[in-house]
């Protein structure tokens, strides 16, 4: 099978609600559907694992801002056309910066879905969330309303700022095949098949790197205890003053 029947893709959504709906933590959601997606879509399965051993034999992400590192600055669009820059994010609070891949994928909705639910525990910190995707801006406002995000959703046109921190990926012509069903040209506004690997990065107010996760799997994605462990240790860190109090506590 190359691409997905009508009835394949109603499992696949019935599924995805099923996962949704489980308790758990993210990771046992996101297998659940890994699992559930097999089932259905063997062939889109089995390519994946081939794209994430060409991946990891590749070392895909590894280059990606390490902790210790500066987080490369960026300026993108919101999903209201507003530009949102990284220093001012800083600015207010520690950022946990996350790429996703699109409003399409139901892994990065369970992942948006999950930290939306943590979100008045980001607030509580004094941190906060930016969502960097490579859709239009008509394609990061439908994952916010679905979603109920309240953290803005950037757009990385052509990949670029995921391309600076070596976490652009080209998803090869057999996966091309199985998502033939997915307009992509639209979602991108280009046909180049670029996708981001699915990475966070929790940036300090100095605007260094304190955590990462980059997994070129992206049926594995940070759990949301890590995200505010993370979070929450960057808080401490530094004071608003910009003082360091690491020591003291």
């Amino acid at each position: 099978m190359t691409s997905l029947s009508p009835a394949d893709a109603e499992q696949l959504k019935l599924a995805f609600q099923r996962c949704r709906e489980m308790e758990g933590t993210l990771n046992e959601q996101l297998l659940a559907y890994a699992d559930a997606s097999r089932q259905v879509f063997p062939a889109y399965g089995e390519a994946v694992d081939r794209l994430v051993a060409r991946l990891n034999g590749n070392g895909g992400g590894e280059n990606a801002p390490r902790p210790g590192d500066a987080m490369p600055p960026f300026m993108l669009p919101d999903e209201g056309g507003r530009l949102v820059t990284l220093p001012a994010l800083l600015s207010q609070g520690p950022v946990a910066v996350m790429f996703f891949r699109g409003h399409w994928c139901p892994y990065c909705r369970l992942n948006v879905r999950a930290v939306v639910q943590a979100q008045d525990r980001v607030e509580a910190m004094g941190a906060q969330i930016v969502a960097i995707m490579p859709e239009t801006q008509e394609y990061t406002s439908q994952l916010k309303a679905d979603s109920g995000a309240p953290f803005p959703i950037l757009t990385d046109l052509d990949n670029g700022y995921a391309l600076s921190l070596n976490l652009a990926i080209w998803l090869g012509a057999e996966i091309q095949r199985l998502l033939s069903y997915q307009d992509m040209a639209k979602f991108h506004g280009n046909d180049g098949w670029m996708l981001p690997i699915p990475a966070v990065f929790v940036v300090g107010r100095d605007g260094l790197v304190k955590a990462r996760f980059v997994d070129p799997d992206f049926r594995k994605r940070m759990e949301i205890d890590d995200l505010l462990a993370a979070l929450e240790q960057a808080s401490r860190e530094q004071s608003p003053s910009g003082l360091d109090h690491s020591r003291a506590s």
